[in-house]
């Protein structure tokens, strides 16, 4: 037997409440009822303009009525009701109000084509018949029953059920006079089993943790500055100019306050001109997405449209990038579409189904982070997870997204055993689902924020990643290039005296440099859970570690791909990342520490002011060894050549702590070479051994190159050296893929490069 109205409606299992709640018409005859839910109230009544009030009468406990029989036309009306303390209080009707929802958007939503879910879904202040309030929607397509609970009705489940929009799993509801600030959730009714109170997936805001809930946010009304910036960003995106990053945790770069961290307002006043002093051009942000477990980094969001409440509001964060851009500083976002945590008040068996996690666990859970994993093959979580890249970019001014564990997401054996994972139709490991997902999300964050950077953390030789989706590409602009940084760390890490046996190590990279376009990292997981610093790693005495840190930090930057360091490495942070403190500032006080500090200043210096360390860092002809394979004495040499095939800077290290004093290298020209960085020098805290300020090269052929230099090479050392622009008339560079004699001159130029992965 069917529940009477009010048990359904006290039991929060109320699917249709505007089908029985608010003004109806009289099924005999002409006239109105309006019907109203109010378990609380006592003597409530309806109130229209210009008429006495109406008593309601009980119709089941906490469900009234009252009668209009001689209307003819709907009308609007409040509703009068004393509450439990005998106050008297006036309000809006939420069911009176019209769906609000655009059903076309719904659609494209349900066919995976929105790209803004946020305009659709989560908490909209907004203004419906001259009546302000909030308008709440939420996707839940196999819940019985959904409920706004919140600070405004007591959190109680049974106050407001939501309206579903026929067979579409969307819920919706005008809460009127319902102000910004309001804290809330959603009670999702599952169609088996208890209710479940959940944070809002689309929610803008949520309070700090531990608590829980999502918050109401106005409209955004943050007056930007940037405009200046924004006409050159699409420069950046195309990869010929210099892009070198300074990773950051937020909460553990400075500690301080009663919090123990910085907001992102103080940030912006401190950490943005310390990155800029140092000449980076980005500064990447670790998650700062909303997430309940500060020892997660960010890494297990369950907020992907709010901004975490530990360093402040969404305008403190939108004011901290509009300084970084005054700046003239980019900022990336680390962003997580591959995993989310099993936290009861988040995304997890939303509605009492596997939703936004696929239903197998074999796809939808992961063993080595306990999280759920998105089913990216589902058409709403693709929108739902393209929808946040794009909110990030265009509400935050955000200049790019790293992007998570790619490989995680594109392998459906990743990190598993045999019977851990389902394959493919077709027998095989890879996730056709993700590639499409990579492929949609790329694309419509090109077309949507032109000049926006898409990088991808992926691990593995998976091809193309970022080579354009119209060439067979996953259409990423860079790829951390993971390869480079293990074999460089582990070669940097080994004894000198045994480097010879590592050589390949440190240039095999290049055998692959070119394939994609890459981003050379020493993250933030280079330097935890044992791992030691990057200074830490390095062996030797207590100069000889600083002397290779410095030689380390050179190789990276002079190497070809866009540059990347975790804090604390510019100054050579003796201990492991923690999270729950912050940097050894102290250690600046220190020569050798204010020296690496000053080195990384001289290497950004030198890579922002010289093209041929930057503008072909994608590209074969920007590139050549001189020499490599000397593993006897752990000594290379290579050349970075600009677009012209005239300027260019010869780059000579010395990987072991034997001084070679006038070392012969081969070089293209002849003329005066001028020396731009010595990692030995004292003012970055060397030893000032050797002193040169340049060398000349003379007509002694090396290693089929007609000149050659001789330089003094401290050990544990690198320099760099540029050429004067001496060249006699008729010399010749050596084109090295080709093996063929490249005229100087204006006439000289590299090959077209390989096809632009935003070439779309």
């Amino acid at each position: 037997m069917e529940s009477p109205l009010h048990e359904v409606l006290n039991e929060a299992r109320c699917s249709q409440p505007f089908d029985v709640l608010g003004v109806h018409p009289i099924r005999a005859g002409g006239g109105w009822i309006v019907r109203a839910w109010l378990p609380w109230a006592r003597d409530p009544r309806v109130r229209r303009a210009g008429m006495n009030d109406t008593a309601m009468v009980a119709v089941g406990e906490g469900l009234f009525e009252a009668s209009f029989p001689d209307d003819d036309g709907i009308f609007t009306y409040r509703l009068v009701a004393d509450d439990p303390t005998g106050r008297t209080v006036v309000f809006e009707d939420p069911y009176r109000f019209p769906p609000l929802l655009d059903e076309a958007r719904i659609a494209r939503y349900l066919e995976g084509a929105e790209v803004r879910v946020h305009e659709l879904l989560g908490a909209h202040p907004c203004t419906v018949d001259g009546v302000s309030g909030t308008r709440f929607a939420v996707w839940a397509p196999h819940a019985l029953a959904v409920s706004v609970v919140g600070s405004h009705n007591g959190w109680d489940p049974r106050l407001h059920p939501m309206r579903p929009r026929g067979a579409t799993g969307t819920w919706e509801l005008f809460l009127p006079e319902l102000a910004p600030g309001t804290l809330y959730k959603y009670y999702v009714t599952p169609a088996r089993g208890p209710g479940r109170i959940k944070a809002d997936p689309v929610g803008f805001r949520m309070e700090l943790r531990p608590a829980t809930a999502s918050v109401v946010t106005a409209p955004d009304t943050f007056e930007w500055t940037d405009g200046d910036w924004f006409a050159g960003r699409d420069v950046v995106a195309e990869g010929g100019t210099p892009i070198s990053i300074y990773e950051v945790h937020l909460g553990s770069w400075r500690r301080t306050g009663s919090q123990g961290w910085l907001g992102y307002r103080e940030l912006g006043e401190t950490l943005l001109p310390y990155v800029r002093d140092l000449g980076f051009t980005h500064v990447e942000l670790l998650p700062v997405m909303e997430h309940p477990l500060d020892e997660s980094w960010g890494y297990q969001a369950v907020g992907y449209f709010a901004p975490t409440s530990r360093y402040g509001a969404p305008d403190d964060l939108r004011a901290f990038v509009d300084r970084a851009h005054e700046l003239g500083l980019g900022v990336i976002l680390d962003w997580v579409p591959a995993h989310f945590p099993t936290d009861a008040h988040g995304l997890g068996r939303f509605d009492g189904t596997s939703l936004y996690e696929h239903p197998d666990p074999r796809r939808g859970y992961h063993p080595d982070w306990g999280t759920y994993v998105f089913d990216v093959g589902r058409p709403e979580v693709r929108s739902f997870l393209i929808s946040s890249a794009i909110y990030w970019m265009e509400s935050f001014h955000i200049d790019g997204l790293r992007v998570d564990a790619v490989a995680s997401m594109l392998y459906l054996d990743y990190s598993r055993e045999e019977g851990q994972w389902l394959p493919n139709p077709e027998g095989g490991h890879e996730n056709h689902d993700a590639v499409a997902f990579f492929r949609a999300l790329n694309d419509a964050v090109h077309a949507e924020v032109p000049g926006a950077l898409m990088i991808a953390e992926e691990s593995t030789s998976w091809p193309r990643v970022s080579h354009g989706t119209d060439v067979d590409g996953l259409g990423f602009d860079q790829k951390w290039n993971m390869g480079w940084m293990h074999d460089t760390l582990e070669y940097f890490s080994a004894d000198p005296l045994f480097r010879g046996g590592l050589h390949e190590r440190l240039t095999f990279a290049l055998m692959y440099a070119f394939s994609e376009r890459f981003v050379l990292p020493f993250s933030h997981d280079e330097v935890v859970h044992g791992k030691k610093s990057i200074l830490g790693r390095m062996p030797g005495s207590y100069d000889e570690r600083f002397a290779q840190l410095r030689v380390l930090l050179a190789y990276q930057w002079l190497q070809p791909g866009k540059k990347l360091i975790f804090m604390g490495t510019e100054f050579g942070q003796w201990n492991e990342w923690n999270v729950g403190s912050g940097l050894d500032w102290t250690l600046l006080d220190f020569p050798a520490h204010r020296g690496v500090s000053s080195w990384v200043r001289a290497l950004n210096r030198a890579y922002r002011d010289r093209p041929a360390l930057h503008r072909l860092d994608f590209h074969p002809a920007g590139f050549e060894w001189l020499d490599c394979d000397d593993r006897d004495h752990s000594v290379v040499s290579w050349l970075r050549w600009d677009d012209d095939w005239q300027d260019f800077v010869l780059v000579v290290a010395n990987l072991t702590p034997v001084d070679r004093p006038q070392w012969s290298v081969p070089a293209p020209f002849a003329g005066r070479y001028g020396l731009v960085l010595d990692s030995d020098a004292e003012a970055f805290g060397g030893a000032g051994r050797m002193p040169l300020d340049g060398v000349t090269a003379v007509a002694e052929p090396l290693s089929g190159r007609p000149h050659r230099i001789s330089v003094d090479l401290p050990g544990l050392s690198i320099r760099a050296f540029e050429w004067g622009g001496e060249n006699p008339a008729g010399s010749a560079s050596r084109d090295r893929t080709q093996g063929a004699e490249i005229p100087t001159g204006d006439s000289a130029s590299p090959p077209a490069p390989n096809a632009s992965p935003r070439r779309r």
